[in-house]
């Protein structure tokens, strides 16, 4: 008999992961199907350098505009890095740094050594859950991207648009309107 060919196989279905392996990430039972149990009114929002900064140039209120997006109650959080920060860059931006100073915002305190505002955020919301994120850090917001439950405010169109509703916001909840720009 002869050689038998070998066909090459085009539509094959490449092996699949079964729910219980090891190598999948397992996630906290509070992110049950990717909603955050913890998250709720009245929101914590950690707010970063930048985020203060383009709200003044979009000629933003803060709080209020929060509040406009969320529909709920809001408490800006600052951390000490975050407020290191905002000195450190001087007297150019002194309208921040008495945005920063205002008694709406809520400050906590940094018990870590430096001053890097970013890697401050990412700690803290790793180790609790219970905050919205405002940036506009490309980079920081990768990064908290990674994060599974943790919500990105940001700025577009001189507003800031709603929180995707799969992370921020439990399933019985309103759900946003198909012109908001959503970002996980």
């Amino acid at each position: 008999m002869g050689k038998q060919k070998k066909t090459r196989k085009y539509a094959t279905m490449k092996r699949m992961l079964s729910l219980r392996d090891e190598r999948l990430p397992q996630h906290p039972s509070c992110l049950f199907f990717q909603y955050n149990t913890q998250l709720g009114p009245p929101y914590h929002i950690l707010v970063d350098t930048n985020f203060i900064n383009f709200s003044i140039k979009a000629k933003l209120d803060l709080v209020q505009s929060m509040m406009d997006c969320l529909y709920a109650k809001c408490i800006p959080c600052i951390t000490d890095c975050v407020m290191a920060e905002i000195e450190k860059l001087g007297q150019k931006y002194r309208v921040a740094l008495r945005i920063a100073k205002d008694p709406r915002f809520e400050r906590l305190p940094c018990t870590h050594k430096g001053t890097y505002a970013d890697d401050c955020l990412v700690q803290r919301v790793t180790q609790h859950k219970c905050y919205i994120v405002a940036t506009v850090d490309r980079d920081l917001k990768r990064r908290i991207r990674k994060i599974p439950g943790v919500p990105i405010m940001y700025i577009s169109n001189h507003r800031y648009p709603v929180p995707p509703e799969d992370s921020a916001e439990p399933p019985t909840a309103r759900k946003p309107s198909p012109d908001v720009i959503l970002q996980h």
